[in-house]
């Protein structure tokens, strides 16, 4: 994992290159964790689209950025919230979500 502050803009770029992974960051922004209940990732859906993308989700993209340190994930409860490194990566995403009217349908 890498260490934090140190972490590069490459890898921050790349932890943002997939649109699952832009709206879960984006939606853990106003989350706050005393004030909340945690974020959960999963749920009863029975689209085949839909699992295939929550078996992407739990196996790619919350370990991506697990390693990075911009969430914590509790696989048992499959629960995700901001990590250690969350305030780096963090101006990219407001960025995003600030433009998000003047960006494509398919970023966020």
């Amino acid at each position: 994992m890498p260490v934090l502050n140190e972490i590069l803009f490459d890898e921050m770029l790349e932890a943002l290159s997939n649109i699952q992974r832009r709206s879960l960051l984006v939606a853990l922004l106003e989350h706050k964790r005393e004030d909340d209940s945690p974020i959960v990732i999963a749920d009863d859906e029975n689209e085949k689209d839909e699992i295939t993308e929550l078996i992407r989700m739990e196996h790619i993209h919350l370990p991506k950025l697990a390693e990075y340190g911009f969430i914590e994930y509790n696989k048992k409860n499959k629960e995700v919230s901001k990590g250690p490194a969350f305030e780096e990566i963090r101006p990219l995403v407001e960025l995003l979500d600030t433009h998000q009217d003047e960006l494509s349908e398919d970023w966020i």
